[in-house]
């Protein structure tokens, strides 16, 4: 059973709801160690003293902001302290606003917010309450001595918190020239209709299931052939795809469009080449039936 990592409790207005906070997210990555090539003897890192190598202790380790190269401004373990946002356990909600006014770009980390011992009835009630508006709450709470912005939400009778980043840590495009370098390119009106096609007909019902991280399963699979001591033959890369230019743009379309139509059409014939079910035979068929049956099986009257 999971366990809290965190509990507070969720105050707006007069109403306060104790919580404890589970994460909403099993990472699933592969762990993996460093090793010399020529012997498997494991690698490991050290803190050291640029220019001595000499191994420096934790505790003589404090941070420090470069404002030049090799110029350093130290930041005491006490005025980190002093600075750190204070340790409260309320998540403050500052306002009520529509989901689809937050770019998803400003989320960060999901979580699950369960009700603590003898707070399910306030919690249930604000989850219902938000679940019939329409909206969900924008907070703000102390996590790891860390101020975060936070959007709750109701799923499923359940609150979920996700953390946000503030606005100023969203780069906005237009201080990336590389996106656009030369502006947003005209593009003509059937070309964006073809786009429009092409969308329609791959669209449709988000299964999250229905992805898997390849990656990770492909090298499961391949340490496991290794564990049992096959031979592994390094696949090819995959070719780079090129480019679509802009004259290509409409044939590009088109054959897609045509490509998605094949597949449908090739579905359907596969289940139109099914064999038909029998029909479920009636009583005047089986009556029948048995007539025959039996008159078949009767002997022929000796003359």
């Amino acid at each position: 059973m999971p366990r809290a990592i965190w509990s507070g409790t969720i105050s707006f207005g007069l109403l306060n709801v104790p919580v404890k906070l589970y994460s909403a997210v099993a990472r699933r990555g592969i762990s993996l160690r460093e090793i010399r090539e020529s012997d498997g003897s494991r690698i490991r890192h050290r803190r050291v003293a640029e220019g001595t190598e000499e191994e420096v202790p934790y505790e003589e380790i404090v941070k420090a902001f470069e404002i030049t190269p090799d110029r350093y401004v130290p930041l005491s373990k006490d005025e980190m302290e002093a600075l750190a946002p204070a340790k409260t356990r309320a998540i403050e909600v500052q306002d009520f606003v529509d989901l689809d006014q937050i770019d998803p770009i400003y989320f960060d980390s999901p979580y699950y917010l369960g009700p603590a011992e003898g707070a399910e009835k306030a919690y249930s009630l604000l989850a219902e309450a938000m679940e019939e508006s329409g909206k969900v709450a924008i907070a703000r709470f102390v996590f790891r001595n860390k101020e975060h912005l936070a959007v709750l939400r109701p799923s499923d009778g359940v609150l979920t918190l996700t953390t946000m980043r503030f606005a100023d840590e969203v780069v906005p495009p237009s201080e990336l020239e590389e996106v656009l370098p030369e502006g947003k390119q005209k593009v003509a009106k059937k070309e964006v209709e073809m786009a429009e096609q092409l969308i329609d007909s791959l669209t449709t019902e988000f299964d999250p299931a229905a992805y898997r991280d390849e990656y990770r399963e492909e090298l499961l699979a391949l340490i496991e052939r290794k564990a049992e001591g096959k031979n592994v033959l390094a696949a090819p890369a995959p070719e780079e795809p090129e480019a679509t230019r802009a004259p290509d743009l409409m044939a590009a379309l088109e054959e897609s469009i045509a490509a998605v139509k094949g597949v449908d059409k090739g579905k359907a014939k596969a289940r139109k080449a099914k064999p038909a079910a029998k029909p479920a035979a009636t009583k005047k068929s089986k009556a029948a039936a048995k007539k025959r049956s039996s008159s078949r099986s009767k002997p022929k009257a000796s003359k």
